[in-house]
């Protein structure tokens, strides 16, 4: 790769992003900047709840359909509407009735990670622009079908790790890619805090409630058991990606922004890691320890290290979930919950930053980019760097042994056993959500 300094790499990444906010804006439809959209929630549970409430108290917005295949939430998603004064949606159970209403502007896709991006690139296709939960994809190749969906529809795709609309940690971003700590070489991550133990179980009737089938979707035919469903898929290989996919992508997307490598995946990656405290169903690792390599050229690379702890009740360094990034002339520290520090030389504190989450701002950014027809914060192709690094570690750590990436081509080096789980299996009898090109 041949040498490209960081202004020249700035120039030619602003150039780009230029072309790419042209080729998205002549493709969207013209909104007025004060019509309302019409809007359908897909997958109404734990953080699709959190959508919910604030869709509802969003003036610019007409909350048309909720969609979900337990009978259960999609009755109380319908409730939670009506409590906040809004006029019930309607109730469906199969998201192609919301795909298939021309009026529908936008969707919220809150299901579980192996129905991401089949829905995703469902609605692109069927003309809708897409809010979708992290991680944005469920595997590498899905991530890449994604991006093509979005480019080949001009729809806008936003991911939902919202820190990218959080002003505090723009801000530290901003003094980190600024060089406010010199020329930053290494980043540190880490995912801790205690999580539950999800017990055993053995396979059992759906609750009649559930349309399991359409629940499974794209994915490999299971029979049901307690320990899939609610919100405990993540734990497993065919549905999830497991908590460095939950909630370290926040802190890995985070690292990621700061480190400023571009649109290029690591080329080495090492890890090791399983299941070390937990006795249970889970298949992913409870404690991991992942290292990214990035060779960007004439001599120069950089480092991302993930360490996740799930059996963890306490804090490192001030923050349960956090990052830091170290340069040359300092470094900076924090976490997406509550904010940062800077610290100089023999660590002395030269600035700071507070703030949260700010999960209103994200929605905003995703509605003001299909009126005006730019990309988001979160916009799939920069999400798909941040998902990658945990599908790579995980792939790493299930296979426990360093591997080689080629970042243009998407796949492992002399690896074929690797390169198997850049793709995932689907349902032999096939399915409707199985994107056609896998």
């Amino acid at each position: 790769m041949p040498s490209l300094n960081r202004r020249s790499f700035l120039q030619q990444s602003s150039a780009l992003a230029a072309i790419g906010t042209l080729h998205l804006t002549s493709g969207v439809r013209a909104q007025s900047p004060n019509s309302k959209l019409t809007v359908g929630l897909i997958g109404p549970g734990g953080m699709g709840t959190g959508h919910l409430r604030q869709l509802a108290k969003t003036d610019d917005v007409n909350f048309a359909y909720v969609c979900d295949v337990d009978q259960t939430r999609l009755a109380a998603a319908v409730k939670n509407v009506e409590a906040a004064g809004r006029p019930a949606p309607k109730a469906v159970g199969d998201l192609r009735r919301i795909l298939d209403d021309k009026s529908v502007d936008a969707v919220f896709i809150a299901t579980p990670d192996h129905w991401h991006a089949p829905a995703t690139i469902l609605a692109c296709d069927a003309g809708k622009h897409v809010y979708v939960e992290k991680p944005g994809s469920h595997n590498i190749r899905e991530g890449r079908l994604m991006i093509e969906a979005a480019r080949r529809t001009k729809r806008v795709v936003q991911v939902g790790t919202q820190t990218r609309s959080s002003a505090h940690m723009k801000a530290a971003t901003d003094k980190i890619r600024s060089g406010a700590i010199g020329d930053v070489l290494a980043c540190r991550v880490w995912n801790s805090q205690l999580r539950r133990n999800i017990g055993k179980a053995q396979p059992s009737p759906p609750p009649a409630a559930l349309d399991f089938d359409t629940w499974i979707g794209p994915a490999p035919m299971v029979p049901y058991k307690s320990t899939l469903l609610h919100g405990i898929w993540r734990w497993q290989y065919a549905f999830g990606a497991g908590d460095m996919g939950n909630d370290g992508v926040h802190d890995i997307d985070s690292g990621l922004w700061g480190l400023d490598v571009g649109f290029r995946h690591p080329s080495r990656i090492a890890a090791l890691g399983g299941k070390y405290f937990f006795d249970d169903d889970q298949q992913f690792p409870d404690t991991q320890t992942v290292i990214f390599e990035w060779d960007l050229g004439a001599g120069k690379r950089k480092q991302l290290i993930y360490e996740q702890r799930i059996w963890a009740p306490y804090r490192q360094q001030g923050y349960e979930n956090g990052d830091a990034w170290f340069g040359t002339k300092g470094y900076i520290i924090g976490g997406k919950e509550s904010g940062w520090e800077m610290f100089a030389a023999k660590d002395k504190l030269v600035e700071s930053g507070k703030g949260a989450p700010d999960l209103p701002a994200h929605h905003r950014n995703f509605f003001d980019c299909i009126k005006s027809g730019t990309r988001p914060n979160a916009d799939v192709e920069v999400h798909h760097y941040s998902a990658c690094l945990v599908h790579l570690g995980n792939i790493a750590t299930r296979l426990g042994r360093t591997l080689s990436f080629d970042s243009g081509r998407e796949q492992f080096t002399g690896d074929a056993e690797a390169n198997e789980l850049v793709r995932r299996q689907y349902r032999k009898e096939g399915h409707w959500s199985v994107p056609k090109v896998v």
